[in-house]
This record gives structure tokens, C-alpha cells and sequence, in this order.
């Protein structure tokens, strides 16, 4: 029996796949998860979205292994928590629409869009304070995850933008909200409505980021920023950020359903598959 997300009927391929089905073994000194890493080291960890081969988009296989290392650490002695992608071309490239795209109906789409939506509202309230180690570009459903996260960690070459209205859709994740409460509602507004790129020192100036590095000091650059909180008595920066919460909600879940109704609207309208279907040049892995 399918079940309902949101009054939507949930296909049985968009069920949750059951954790006996999906591979959880050690990875060195961390865990794999499926298409996931989890490392935890002095009160640190850190998950990578492990799929450069797909620049790192999320699949549906993807939003299940993620949520099952929120699983895992949120029952840890985790201080800071730093999500990245895997490889240096993108930290997260948005949706995989090569696997997405069997999703054609309103009901599929709702749905795909709360699991997400959901998972990233975890992240947002993740206890401890959430690192996005923007190691590549954010794009789309990529720049979601990023504004999910507390801290934004740039390299100096990559680019960021709520690329969505190049495929006929609009942010469905959250990302939406969380951006009008970092940047201004009407800044928000043209950055979406504009499907804007901007490179990383230009999101700075909007704050969007948090800080850029150079390509070659990126790694030490978020991680001196996660030794921060790892340095504070235990329990600080997990008591700061839940202070900060009570007074700017990280995440709105009485928005859920009108964003993601908004959302499949979209995803099944002829513009979405216009865009979504029409060939694309090869990409230089330089470029955004």
C-alpha cells in the first residue's frame, strides 16, 4: 500500500528503501552509507556526498543514505558537522535528472520534493552547528543544501546559484525561505526569479558565503573554521546555535505544502520537460 507524503499518494518506487537492502560497511577510518561517507574524528564529522561521477546530484537512493548518517550522528558526540561533496567539480549539481525524470505525475514529484525538503530541514536543525565545504559548484538543489547548512565555506573558483528556473522549476527544498533570511526577501526574489550564477566572492558580498578560500587552501580553510566549535567547551556550540534557532527558525514546516504543490506544478508542465530534455553541449569541468 503506498503511503501519502503531504496528501500526496507516495509511488512504492519513492518508499524509503529499507536500510537491510542498502550497504553499510566501514570505510577506513569512517562509515559508507551507499553513495555516502560519514567520518567522525574529536568531535568532528563530516559527511560526503560521494558521487563525482554524477557531479554529485542527489537520486532518491541518495536522500535515503543521507538520512540514515543523520541517524548516526545525531546520536554522536558531534561538535560540528561538515558536509561536502565528493571530487572537486561540484559540491552538489541539484537533482540527478537522469533518475528523476521517470518521476511524471504531481503526486511522484510531491512527493520526491518533501523527502528532500525534509532531510534538509534536518540538516538546518541538526543539533550542532553545519558546515556546507562548498568544494565545487552549488547549482539548483545543490545551493539548497548549502543554505540548509549554518556556515558556508567557499573555494574561489566555483559558483553558486538557484539555477531552478533554467528548468522550468522552482526551489522546492527550503532553499527558497532560507535564502530571503540570508540575503533580503527581494534580493531572494530576483537571485531565483533570474536563475542568477554568481562566482564565490560575489556571493560573499551578499553573504550568502561565509568564506572563500583559494583552491589550494580550501581544506584547511573549512576545516579551521569546524576547529572552532571542536575547541569550545563541550556542548557550546551546540547550545549557541539551539539560542539562535529559538529566534530565526531554520526552517518553516507549515510552508511544506504549498511549496512543494507550487513545485509539481512545475515539474509537470511542459516548460519543465522542454528544458529537461533538450540536449546540452558538453561540459568543460572548469565551467559551472
Amino acid at each position: 500500500m503506498p503511503e501519502s507524503v503531504a496528501g500526496a499518494v507516495v509511488p512504492d518506487f519513492l518508499v524509503a528503501i529499507p536500510i537491510s537492502y542498502r550497504s553499510i560497511s566501514s570505510a577506513g577510518t569512517g562509515l559508507r552509507v551507499g553513495e555516502v561517507t560519514v567520518e567522525v574524528d574529536a568531535g568532528l564529522a563530516v559527511i560526503t556526498i560521494d558521487r563525482p561521477h554524477a557531479r554529485n546530484a542527489i537520486g532518491l537512493a541518495t536522500i535515503d543514505d543521507l538520512g540514515r548518517a543523520l541517524d548516526e550522528l545525531e546520536q554522536a558526540a558531534v561538535e560540528v558537522l561538515v558536509i561536502r561533496g565528493g571530487g572537486d567539480r561540484a559540491f552538489v549539481s541539484g537533482g540527478d535528472l537522469k533518475e528523476l525524470s521517470a518521476i511524471r505525475d504531481e503526486d511522484g514529484a510531491i512527493a520526491m520534493a518533501t523527502s528532500m525538503r525534509r532531510l534538509l530541514d534536518r540538516v538546518a536543525t541538526f543539533p550542532a552547528p553545519v558546515i556546507a565545504a562548498m568544494n565545487g559548484h552549488a547549482l539548483g538543489g545543490g545551493a539548497e543544501v548549502a543554505v540548509a547548512a549554518d556556515l558556508r565555506v567557499a573555494a574561489d573558483d566555483i559558483k553558486v546559484g538557484f539555477t531552478q528556473v533554467r528548468l522550468g522549476i522552482m526551489p522546492a527544498w527550503g532553499g527558497a525561505e532560507r535564502l530571503a533570511e540570508i540575503v533580503g526577501r527581494s534580493r531572494a526574489l530576483l537571485l531565483i526569479a533570474r536563475g542568477t550564477t554568481l562566482t564565490a566572492g560575489e556571493a560573499e558580498a551578499l553573504g550568502l558565503v561565509d568564506v572563500v578560500a583559494p583552491r589550494a587552501e580550501f581544506d584547511a580553510a573549512w576545516r579551521e573554521l569546524a576547529q572552532t566549535f571542536v575547541d569550545l567547551p563541550p556542548g557550546t556550540g551546540r547550545s549557541v546555535k539551539d539560542v539562535l534557532a529559538a529566534a530565526h527558525p531554520s526552517h518553516h514546516p507549515t510552508l511544506e505544502g504549498p511549496a512543494v504543490r507550487h513545485f509539481a506544478r512545475l515539474w509537470v508542465g511542459d516548460a519543465h520537460w522542454a528544458a529537461a530534455e533538450r540536449p546540452r553541449p558538453a561540459r568543460n569541468p572548469t565551467e559551472a
